[in-house]
């Protein structure tokens, strides 16, 4: 993403002042935020004892649903 691109971003203005590395730290820390987030309901799920017989009677049902017109 080149710098221009940023620059003509319509920004709230608390953060309009800031520079491309304090923007570029602020994604890192939430991406970080959101990985941490997406390992604890992965584990969650293992534990919750879905058996294969469970998971394949979901996508069953799944499967049966009728597609959306249109």
């Amino acid at each position: 993403m080149s710098c221009r691109y940023v620059r003509r971003l319509d920004w709230p203005r608390e953060i309009g002042n800031w520079s491309l590395t304090s923007l570029q730290q602020r994604l890192v820390k939430t991406g970080g935020r959101l990985i941490k987030h997406a390992r604890y309901y992965w584990l969650l799920l293992a534990e919750s004892h879905l058996t294969r017989r469970l998971f394949a009677s979901m996508l069953r049902r799944i499967d049966g649903l009728p597609l959306p017109s249109g």
